[in-house]
């Protein structure tokens, strides 16, 4: 592995930490995602730091950076973009939404319909947008944080399940501790913390990173333990389906970028274990008609990674 690719991990988590205090392993999470090409769906109250912690990325890596806020009269063409008939040339011109971005920040998505959400569903899974039967490509390193409103809260939408399946992962990052509350009163304009971040980090090292994920070993019983904990989401009882091979390979390509924040060039049991139930949960359907108890896809997710022999 690269040591130059380690090193600019190291620094653009170090530049992120200087405005974000909501822990270092969410800022981690966030990078896996985005060195691997893996949306992210982060589930929270307002007021966590989730429109900070993506803009600081962005910034960190001098990308382009774009916000949508969803609401309930979104419509499909306010992401995508439209053709608009322009009298003075008497010719349609494109006029291209806001997923035509780096990162995409799609704030509270569930606060729209379905038919809107999916507007999305093509972009990140093809990196392409079709318009007018015209198709036009995104940016390959294209990466979407969606932020999700508890289900509990009132007008919001349940997402598509083959638009879940495109988010890598979810997790949530909760309020910070008493500790990190007070060292963000610290900063020279705690309402303004991104004011004084700047670019750390080129496009050339962004993919010297890359490059160092494809060189992260990872052995065959590995890939098998990752396989059999997928499969045995779609084996529970209670649960009406399970994760799908995307799981699989997201959980292959989180764990090498877990090895490389740790400087190693192999991946471990240890790094699948601790990622596999950010990857897993929003996957799990529960049978509503199942007479077994009350379950949670947490409970489901630790009793199936205590039960799959971990190879030694």
């Amino acid at each position: 592995m690269s040591a130059n690719g380690y090193n600019t991990y190291k620094k653009i988590r170090s530049n992120i930490s200087s405005v974000f205090r909501g822990g270092v392993f969410n800022i981690d999470l966030l990078m896996f995602g985005f060195f691997t090409n893996g949306h992210i769906l982060l589930e929270d109250l307002p007021g966590t730091g989730k429109t900070t912690l993506s803009k600081a990325l962005a910034m960190s890596v001098s990308s382009d950076f774009k916000r949508i806020q969803f609401t309930p009269d979104l419509l499909p063409s306010d992401i995508t973009g439209v053709n608009i008939f322009d009298a003075k040339d008497k010719a349609f011109r494109i006029q291209k939404g806001p997923v035509f971005t780096n990162i995409l920040l799609a704030d509270e998505i569930n606060r729209t319909t379905s038919r809107t959400q999916s507007a999305l569903l093509e972009a990140m899974e093809e990196k392409q947008v079709t318009i007018d039967g015209v198709i036009y490509p995104l940016p390959e390193d294209f990466f979407v944080v969606a932020t999700l409103n508890p289900a509990e809260l009132q007008g919001t939408y349940p997402l598509p399940e083959s638009q879940i399946d495109r988010f890598a992962m979810r997790f949530s990052l909760g309020y910070v501790s008493k500790k990190d509350e007070l060292s963000l009163l610290e900063l020279k304009n705690p309402s303004k913390p991104l004011e004084n971040i700047k670019p750390c980090a080129s496009q050339e090292e962004l993919s010297e990173v890359r490059s160092s994920l494809e060189n992260i070993r990872i052995d065959n019983d590995i890939k098998d333990y990752i396989v059999e904990i997928v499969r045995r989401t779609r084996e529970c009882r209670g649960v009406l389906t399970g994760a799908s091979p995307r799981a699989s390979i997201a959980l292959m390509k989180l764990s090498k970028a877990m090895a490389l924040s740790e400087n190693s060039d192999y991946v471990i049991p240890e790094y699948v274990l601790k990622l596999a139930p950010f990857v897993l949960n929003h996957r799990i359907n529960l049978d509503r008609y199942f007479d077994g108890g009350d379950l949670k896809q947490e409970e489901i997710i630790d009793s199936i990674l205590k039960e799959t022999p971990v190879p030694r």
